[in-house]
């Protein structure tokens, strides 16, 4: 029997703008995420039994049936049942080098990849929108976490359109181990207090994410200009996160006042900050600055890079 090995990436949001509410309650959102090259590690090994087993090395991971990777191999058990009984269940091992609950996607990219590896596990050639479609069922960012790269997302995160690949823009990214942000408390205060604001109509929700796709970031992006993305940088849930968290604030205004960073911005609901470079030298100053200038064992501290693609293959064992 194979085993696969893959490489799940994290992702970082270049543009976060929120438009209104949508019928199904979540909001109507538009995008820009990128994938970047901090990234887990996910083998996947056919069991001797039936069951779906998940291990990790991370002590704040679960391991039941709430982690995003156990849910995404039960779907495809559940939506692949034939295939399930002919091969069996599956060991998931996740080896995390994300940091968790960050706003990075670590448990969507997770669940990508699991998708991905059963897909090629069980033989079933599915297309990469099947996949997609599949994924959005688990979870906003699992859509996005399947190809990565650089992409339009409007809807609730799921409707995709690739931009060109942005490659080796360096960043260094801060998250503070014990922290945590509640995405569904970040969205909640910040419809309590700017749904004032909201587009109101259907028509003009669509019009308003696709107008998105016109935006001076976008222009930016197509240009490759890591300056002018970096002017163009935005962030509608920083509104609600940086007052009730100053740590995050915090990180942030420290970033924006080093030498050398072109430019800062939490990433999703936060709570982690990522600064733009211009040189992987420079993001390595930057990171000793930091962690200088803030030397709690709690924080973490990463210098990575834009990537042109999200779930990977690292290795394939076994016979086909």
């Amino acid at each position: 029997m194979r085993s696969y090995s893959l490489i799940a990436p994290a992702k970082i949001n270049l543009y976060l703008e929120i438009i209104g509410s949508r019928p199904d309650g979540y909001h109507e959102l538009a995008m820009i995420m990128q994938s970047i090259d901090l990234a887990d590690q996910i083998d996947l090994h056919p069991a001797s039994t039936e069951a779906i087993r998940v291990y990790c090395n991370h002590p704040q991971v679960p391991t039941d049936k709430s982690n995003l990777a156990y849910r995404a191999a039960e779907l495809m058990a559940n939506q692949f049942p034939g295939a399930f009984s002919n091969f069996g269940g599956i060991d998931i091992t996740v080896k995390k080098r994300i940091p968790v609950a960050a706003g990075l996607a670590g448990g969507s990219t997770n669940a990508a990849a699991v998708l991905v590896g059963i897909d090629l596990l069980w033989n079933l050639g599915l297309t990469k929108s099947e996949l997609e479609e599949l994924g959005a069922s688990l979870g906003s960012d699992v859509p996005f976490c399947i190809a990565g790269g650089t992409v339009i997302a409007t809807g609730r995160g799921e409707q995709l359109a690739p931009l060109p690949s942005l490659n080796h823009i360096h960043l260094v990214l801060a998250k503070y181990r014990s922290l945590e942000v509640s995405t569904p408390w970040a969205y909640q205060t910040y419809r309590q207090e700017f749904a004032n604001t909201y587009v109101k109509n259907t028509e003009d929700l669509a019009a308003r994410a696709n107008a998105v796709h016109s935006g001076e970031i976008v222009k930016a992006i197509l240009d490759k200009d890591a300056a002018k993305i970096s002017q163009k940088l935005h962030n509608d849930l920083e509104k609600v996160v940086l007052p009730a968290y100053p740590k995050v604030l915090q990180l942030r205004e420290l970033f924006a006042s080093q030498e050398g960073v072109i430019g800062t911005m939490m990433s999703g609901s936060g709570p982690s900050v990522f600064a733009i470079v211009e040189s992987k030298a420079q993001a390595e100053v930057v990171k000793q600055q930091i962690r200088t200038a803030i030397p709690d064992e709690d924080l973490e501290l990463f210098v990575t890079q834009t990537i042109a693609n999200g779930i990977q293959i690292l290795q394939e064992t076994g016979d086909r």
